[in-house]
């Protein structure tokens, strides 16, 4: 079954290792798989009463892309011990207004990476507290906490290491059976 897949990265630096990580998911994705890298760091701060005024074209244009996608992946730098205020942003952004969440009911995982040794633990937990409240059945195995990032790329921002390759390729598998359980009806229909 094809499924077309949101990613979120969440840092804004020039060459982040966040954004090296959500690259590599899109080259080492399946057939079966199209990651698209969504963009979240021109999205105005979410306030509600910009909501009641008319949203701003850019929330607009993110909530639709996020509501085109069957599933998101959201990878995240850890920021004292949790997640950064602009992938937090993306999240209030696309969840509103309230019942009217583009995140609603699609699969989701999250990979968070570091230099150091933690590989994110706590954005990553802090991210999917979040999820649960949205509603989204989160990947919950292979666990993705990427720890030394630093090492896993050359200069053109390349997987170097087989080990971590093979771990990346594991993530996008099993998020793609999870995307294929939570398919609509219709799409799995039309698979068949």
């Amino acid at each position: 079954m094809a499924h077309t897949v949101a990613v979120l990265v969440g840092s804004l630096r020039k060459e982040p290792l966040t954004r090296k990580v959500a690259n590599a998911l899109v080259a080492l994705a399946p057939e079966g798989l199209t990651l698209k890298i969504v963009e979240i760091g021109d999205l105005p701060f979410y306030n509600e009463d910009l909501e009641k005024s008319g949203p701003p074209a850019e929330w607009t244009q993110f909530r639709n892309e996020i509501r085109e996608a069957d599933g998101v992946i959201f990878t995240t730098p850890e920021y004292n011990r949790g997640l950064p205020a602009v992938l937090k942003n993306a999240i209030d952004v696309g969840s509103r207004p309230y019942g009217q969440s583009a995140y609603a009911k699609k699969p989701a995982a999250v990979v968070s990476q570091s230099p150091g040794s933690l590989g994110g633990f706590g954005a990553n937990h802090q991210l999917r507290q979040s999820l649960v409240f949205l509603d989204m059945p989160v990947l919950q195995q292979p666990e993705a906490y990427l720890n030394h990032t630093g090492d896993y790329f050359d200069d053109k921002g390349e997987v170097v290491k087989d080990d971590t390759r093979q771990l990346l390729q594991a993530i996008l598998g099993a998020f793609e059976g999870l995307l294929d359980r939570h398919a609509p009806a219709t799409q799995k229909h039309a698979a068949e």
